[in-house]
């Protein structure tokens, strides 16, 4: 093996292993810990794209129907979503975020920016435009 790719493989390692580290401290940073990560996810997708059946749900989030029907149900429970008819089959629903879950999904991305916000303050200003740099870096690997 060259030099290049060993070191492009502990870079991998090395990166995966803080990027995970890292997501799990983000995580913890939960303002209603009644709430899954799973639905905080099926919340988000929500958001993100709209109104959409149980099926289309199941497939943003790559799950099976009958697991996103249980999530459905849960959420639905905690007044988090809504069904109505679909517009145009009569057999389907769609599920849309309640005014609750808009709260709970911007009270969640506070409080973890928020910590983010004080660990960030806590660098020197060189590392905050090395992670500025990082960010934009991660976000193109993550769109490939």
């Amino acid at each position: 093996m060259s030099r290049t790719t060993l070191d492009t493989a502990a870079l991998a390692h090395d990166l995966r292993l803080a990027v995970m580290r890292f997501s799990r401290r983000l995580r913890n940073q939960r303002v209603d810990t009644s709430v899954t990560l799973t639905h905080l996810a099926a919340l988000s997708t929500l958001k993100r794209h709209g109104p959409m059946s149980p099926g289309e749900l199941a497939g943003h989030e790559r799950v099976q129907p009958p697991s996103m029907t249980r999530v459905v149900v849960a959420l639905e429970g905690m007044g988090l979503v809504s069904r109505t008819a679909h517009p145009t089959d009569g057999r389907q629903v769609v599920i849309s975020l309640t005014q609750a879950a808009e709260n709970l999904l911007g009270a969640e991305a506070r409080a973890r920016e928020a910590w983010l916000s004080s660990r960030l303050q806590e660098l020197s200003p060189e590392d905050r435009a090395t992670l500025r740099d990082a960010a934009v870096i991660m976000d193109k690997l993550a769109s490939e």
